[in-house]
């Protein structure tokens, strides 16, 4: 199999999330289940007695009866009184299963709510779909999972029992209470016993379906460089990013390109807007400048207040690194910038369709695009 066909790489944050969207998430049915067991069993010990209780109520007055109700006979009362005395204790009970099961998924991390899982899907129906998960690598797995769980089960309950004969045998020679109290004792150890013996079987669980959800969840090369390409690299997501860049930044120089005359660029990846006003400025200020997206905002804003906008690359690149904002251009960048302004400043021309003068800019003030100076022309 080819390089890009193994699938050898960990799974995206992506895939992960369209797994949990496909129902695809950590869960154990046996720490569910040894959980609940176990709350089960918590819940036995301590609202036992009251459950007792009621159902020694309820056996008492279904054996009384007096005249009224021969009288009167309604054969749904007792039925209620019933409901009422046992009503608490199975919500008790109910209560407890619930919060067991959302803790067992919430230990895992996968807490969450998914409409799609409620969707119709035909092979859930389908013979041949559930004939291929049983004699499948899964269904075998879960044969042998499912054999351990009875072999262990029944040696923890075999045990239990076996311990507790001799005890049990002996309840023969004592009075009702006694008894009953003595087997109540003894099926409560037996539960403890069998909710530890499924707790530690779903503690063994987990691991493997960590390993078999990882497993699932695998990509191979080519496909972590298409998600990699379609989430990042496409031109839709660039665009969509620089159009986001461009109004954060837009926001921001929007006053200051404004008051501009001119603005420089390299031709889109760098833009500096320029001022000059004879009755404050003694020369040319930068009111803006920024490079990539903020250039483009920049563009954008000249454009929309009718600022004349330049295409001069060696000297937007030299008044963008020589010169920061607020501040006057560096002197020996005058002429070649009073050039660019008499050229905007002459309307008539501009509205000719006049050509953009050339201009010369100093060597000591050329740079590329990374801020590195040019080196010197040599005679």
């Amino acid at each position: 199999m080819s390089e890009g066909g193994d699938k050898t790489e960990a799974p995206t944050p992506k895939r992960r999330e369209k797994a949990a969207e496909d129902g695809n998430i950590l869960k154990s049915k046996d720490l569910a289940t040894a959980l609940v067991v176990m709350a089960g069993v918590a819940w036995l010990i301590f609202a036992g007695p009251s459950l007792v209780a009621a159902c020694k109520a309820v056996m008492a007055a279904s054996f009384q009866f007096d005249r009224a109700d021969v009288e009167d006979f309604s054969p749904w009362r007792p039925l209620q009184e019933a409901g009422a005395k046992l009503l608490p204790s199975l919500v008790t009970l109910f209560a407890v299963s619930v919060v067991a099961t959302i803790v067992s998924s919430a230990g895992l991390g996968s807490l969450t709510w998914n409409n799609k899982l409620l969707g119709f899907k035909g092979n859930r129906i389908n013979p041949a779909s559930g004939l291929k998960r049983i004699l499948g690598p899964q269904g075998w797995i879960e044969l042998g999972k499912s054999l351990l769980k009875v072999g262990l089960l029944g040696a923890i309950g075999g045990y239990m029992l076996w311990k507790s004969s001799r005890t049990t045998l002996g309840l023969s020679s004592s009075n009702l209470g006694d008894a009953v109290a003595a087997l109540g004792g003894t099926f409560v150890g037996i539960m403890i016993a069998m909710a530890g013996g499924l707790l530690l079987i779903g503690l063994f669980d987990v691991p493997v379906q960590i390993i078999q959800l990882l497993g699932k969840l695998r990509m191979s090369k080519q496909e972590v460089r298409d998600e990699h390409k379609e989430s990042e690299g496409s031109p839709e997501a660039k665009g969509h990013q620089r159009a986001m860049q461009r109004a954060i930044a837009t926001g921001g120089v929007r006053k200051a390109v404004a008051e501009a005359h001119v603005v420089l660029t390299n031709p889109t990846h760098f833009a500096v807007a320029l001022r000059y006003d004879r009755g404050k400025d003694q020369v040319p200020v930068v009111v803006a400048k920024g490079r990539g997206a903020t250039a483009l905002a920049i563009r954008d804003v000249a454009g929309e207040a009718r600022v004349p906008i330049l295409e001069y690359p060696m000297l937007a690149r030299a008044v963008y690194y020589t010169s920061r904002e607020g501040q006057e251009v560096r002197d020996d960048l005058y002429v070649a910038i009073a050039t660019v302004l008499a050229f905007v400043f002459n309307l008539n021309a501009l509205a000719a369709g006049s050509v953009p003068p050339p201009i010369d800019v100093p060597e000591d003030a050329r740079f590329d695009e990374h801020g590195i100076k040019l080196a010197k022309k040599t005679a």
